[in-house]
């Protein structure tokens, strides 16, 4: 029962919750559509503002003519009126006259006096199947646009796109940089707790096995079982070591690489069951890394312990060391049960883990090990099921 507790304690402390992903992208989403809306409202309502100003002067024209036509007196205030509702148009217009001739009103003063800008403007004007305005004299032809505030109304969705875009960009930054310095807090005080915890019954341990040691000075075989027990302990006292120095910076020195890969070999060889092959192929040369011992043995303990379980007790592990540019390459293998390609990078992800016992922190904390301490990369290389499975390792070489 408690390895079920254990199991979904651990589902629930580490699985990724993606509820604020959602919420994120639903508000951005929701924010960029009824900008979108209430954009083209506002494009939609200035279009049809500008149409009737349109149609006003259109009406005004034609007044305009009817009074230059008719001798009537009367008619000159009308003629004045009507002169100022043309003359105040809002709206960017070109007139025509019947020689061809164009001018341009309401656009820049270095437009209006450039013939070529209202040529391009009235050929724009008529590919978009514009239909010109009747008029007379010097505005025979009248070519109406619309203001360059309804273009900029939109463009406004792309330019409110962009920003809610660039919203959601920050927020998962931050809430990701967030939470990964949480989880760093986390992990490095249970590391530390840990270390500090296993402290008091090593102390007590090597205490006991010293009275041992003096009790049975004079049977050897007993003396055997001493040596292999202060050799544990030794090893308990390394493991405590390795926790006291996560989330402190670790200090590196240049290691031959190949030599500290046969030393954790070695160890757990004499542990794994005899039916494991291991295969260490020695590099042409030594190739020394910078890499805090402690910390890189635990990282290959960790893929070497996972190979063991994955293969049942019958298998065989393989270890290449070799250079490739300024990187040394370690490539470790097993013919266990392998992994599916779709969870190469799941592997890595605290929580993950296909035994029903331990916290799936392994290949997790190795992950940090290598590519935050010592600035190198760790990845699933390959995998074939049941045939082999390959994990790569990257560190700069030491120059």
């Amino acid at each position: 029962m408690w390895r079920f507790i254990g199991l979904n304690h651990r589902m629930s402390l580490f699985s990724n919750n993606n509820y604020w992903k959602i919420i994120l992208m639903v508000l951005g989403s929701a924010i960029l559509v009824l900008t979108i809306l209430y954009s083209n409202f506002l494009a939609d309502s200035l279009k049809k503002n500008e149409e009737k100003n349109i149609n006003i002067l259109q009406e005004a024209l034609k007044e305009i003519i009817k009074i230059g036509q008719s001798e009537n007196i009367d008619s000159e205030q009308d003629l004045t009126f009507l002169t100022n509702i043309r003359d105040s148009f809002p709206l960017p217009i070109i007139y025509e006259d019947d020689m061809g001739v164009l001018e341009g009103h309401n656009f820049s003063k270095d437009d209006m006096a450039d013939p070529e800008f209202l040529e391009k403007k009235k050929k724009e004007f008529l590919d978009s199947g514009g239909v010109p305005i009747d008029g007379t004299g010097y505005a025979a032809k009248i070519y109406c646009f619309n203001s360059p505030l309804l273009g900029y109304i939109k463009l406004f969705p792309l330019v409110q796109g962009l920003l809610v875009g660039l919203y959601i960009a920050l927020g998962y930054f931050i809430f990701n940089s967030s939470r990964k310095a949480e989880q760093n807090r986390v992990w490095a005080g249970m590391a530390k707790e840990t270390a500090h915890q296993l402290g008091t019954p090593i102390s007590a341990i090597l205490g006991w096995i010293e009275y041992l040691k003096d009790s049975y000075a004079d049977q050897p075989d007993q003396m055997d079982v001493l040596k292999e027990l202060t050799k544990d302990v030794d090893r308990l006292e390394l493991v405590a070591d390795r926790f006291s120095k996560i989330g402190s910076e670790p200090v590196l020195q240049s290691s031959n690489v190949y030599a500290e890969l046969l030393e954790v070999k070695d160890y757990l060889q004499r542990r794994a069951s005899r039916k494991i092959v291991f295969n260490f192929d020695a590099p042409k040369e030594d190739i020394f890394v910078m890499i805090n011992k402690h910390l890189f043995a635990w990282v290959i303990e960790n893929l070497i312990r996972n190979s063991l379980d994955a293969m049942d007790g019958k298998g065989t592990i393989s270890c290449k060391v070799y250079r490739q540019n300024n990187y040394v390459c370690i490539d470790l293998s097993d013919t266990g049960h392998g992994i599916p390609p779709n969870k190469f990078k799941s592997v890595f992800k605290p929580g993950y883990s296909t035994k029903k016992r331990g916290w799936g922190l392994g290949l997790s904390l190795a992950k940090r090990i290598i590519e935050e301490y010592h600035k190198g990369k760790i990845y699933v290389k390959s995998s074939k099921p049941n045939e082999e499975t390959t994990f790569g390792i990257w560190l700069p070489v030491t120059s």
